[in-house]
């Protein structure tokens, strides 16, 4: 089913496909052991409590657990600069509905550690949704659908166009966001250019310093523009703003940027999945994507992604003044986007 309704279009685009938006590489011997990172924030009225751990793949994962252990699986992934707190009000939906819902702290991100010192603190795409894998591994989900926006709309994208057979459903806001380092270097127009500031700004030692510096001033500025309408309040940004405190954060957020343009590389182990990934792989998963009518980050254009998608296929418009963070702003109507992707399964 095609249900195309049209978004503006802000957010670079690929000869008609999608933003080459993606994460990765190699910072260099940064943070430390996992058990010299922060714990999780202590739980608020209505927060996502990460109170489950386990070691997956590069990764000691915290993340949060609702639902039946035998319900249909949902992976709910975040984005940047964001926790899993964005789906506060989702995952009690789900789990209400019957789902087993899975809520990880992406790497960087909250309680979430690396196993050793001396792994390669890496964002890149590909590397952030192996992480996914290896979680769906670790629990023994064969198969969930996948939901997310930004980093985590990326991942899920990425996880179902390479390991389809993971996938029950997915769902993305903003569509299919899969790129590559050679698009990323295509220069843009320069209004394009502008929405990508921090992009540039993290490119420079400068902006490396400038972010570990003001990290939550940087983050509350990015959600103001990325959602003008949303009228949070301080508590739920500080509820979600703990968890950039994580050791490897700052490394993980510059490196994923840098990345994007070509200035730092990837590991070789994940080679093999971003040559596929360059390609701009089809998602032959049931897929419904999702764009807010007040988003101010950058995004595409839904008509120019909806070739992507060759399984059962809808977009939807989600209207009132819903930015970037989507299921923390509309959260109904997330929720109801993934029981319906889960249910084409």
């Amino acid at each position: 089913m095609r249900n195309i309704e049209i978004a503006n279009l802000t957010r670079r685009t690929f000869g008609g496909v999608a933003l080459g938006l993606t994460a990765a590489g190699i910072l260099g011997e940064i943070g430390a052991a996992h058990a010299e990172q922060p714990a999780s924030a202590p739980t608020a009225e209505g927060a996502l409590n990460a109170g489950e751990r386990i070691d997956a793949g590069d990764l000691n994962v915290a993340y949060a657990a609702l639902g039946p252990a035998d319900g249909s699986p949902v992976l709910l992934l975040h984005g940047w600069p964001y926790d899993i707190n964005s789906f506060a009000k989702v995952a009690p939906i789900l789990a209400a509905r019957g789902h087993r819902v899975i809520v990880p702290f992406l790497r960087g991100y909250g309680g979430t550690t690396f196993l050793l010192a001396k792994t390669k603190r890496n964002g890149q795409q590909s590397a952030l949704a192996l992480d996914a894998i290896k979680l769906m591994d670790a629990l023994k989900i064969d198969r969930a659908t996948v939901a997310g926006f930004d980093w985590g709309a990326r991942t899920a994208d990425i996880v179902a166009a390479l390991w389809p057979e993971r996938c029950r459903g997915l769902v993305s806001v903003s569509g299919y966001l899969v790129g590559s380092q050679s698009a990323g270097k295509q220069p843009l127009p320069p209004s394009a250019e502008l929405q990508w500031w921090y992009q540039y700004y993290f490119a420079t030692e400068r902006g490396r310093e400038g972010y570990e510096k003001y990290t939550k001033d940087f983050a509350k500025l990015i959600w103001k523009v990325a959602s003008p309408r949303w009228n949070f309040d301080d508590a739920t940004f500080e509820r979600s703003a703990a968890a950039f405190s994580n050791l490897d954060h700052v490394a993980i957020v510059v490196h994923n940027y840098r990345w994007r343009l070509g200035l730092a590389e990837g590991e070789k182990r994940f080679d093999k999945y971003e040559q596929k990934l360059a390609a701009g792989p089809e998602i032959t998963v049931p897929t419904i994507t999702l764009e807010g009518d007040a988003n101010g980050a950058p995004h595409p254009d839904p008509k120019a992604y909806a070739a992507k998608f060759k399984a059962r296929y809808e977009h939807r418009d989600i209207g009132g003044g819903i930015g970037h963070n989507l299921p923390q702003e509309a959260p109904e109507a997330f929720a109801k986007a993934v029981i319906d992707a889960d249910s084409w399964a």
